[in-house]
């Protein structure tokens, strides 16, 4: 045990090194999503994370945004545990089954103006889970889809700019893809 402890005093830690994105693009976009958000709710975007049967990869990247170096609140972003706060849906994995009831739910429980937004090659068409029994399809066989964010998974910089369109398209009245 003693011979552990003196070992890992010595070696470096094994952690991935951060994320290869400048501090100036990452305020920027800060801005520009944060600007969209007031301007067209008057308040910060609230997001409601439905998983409808993925593997988890996306939801990884998804809760990075919460880590220290996105920090997604800077943004006046926040997730939030009631759609009936959220103003998108962020939904993740292929549609199963037994989640396409609960899904449909969940998005007719989201006041107006609401979004959903499909994070993933799963979410768009089913990814990789495309043809299981188990497996409907993408999102949109249950929910209006505005905005895909493609990826398996995408990464927090990716998401972060998948809102910032979301904003922006929904600002001059049309549906993203």
């Amino acid at each position: 045990m003693r011979k552990l402890l003196f070992g890992s005093l010595i070696r470096p830690p094994l952690t991935e090194p951060p994320p290869h994105v400048s501090d100036a693009a990452m305020e920027e976009l800060a801005a520009a999503i944060d600007k969209a958000a007031r301007g067209r709710l008057g308040h910060s975007l609230s997001i409601r994370a439905v998983d409808a049967g993925s593997c988890n990869g996306c939801e990884l990247e998804m809760h990075a945004l919460s880590n220290a170096f996105y920090d997604i609140e800077r943004f006046g972003i926040r997730f939030v545990a009631s759609p009936r706060h959220a103003d998108v849906l962020m939904v993740t994995g292929p549609l199963t089954r037994n989640m396409g009831e609960a899904l449909r739910r969940t998005y007719d429980a989201t006041p107006g103006p609401k979004w959903v937004v499909a994070l993933g090659d799963c979410a768009r068409d089913g990814g990789c889970f495309a043809g299981s029994y188990a497996v409907l399809g993408g999102v949109s066989k249950a929910v209006p889809v505005d905005l895909h964010i493609p990826g398996c998974p995408p990464s927090p910089a990716d998401i972060l700019k998948g809102l910032l369109a979301l904003l922006e398209q929904v600002n001059k009245g049309s549906r993203v893809s």
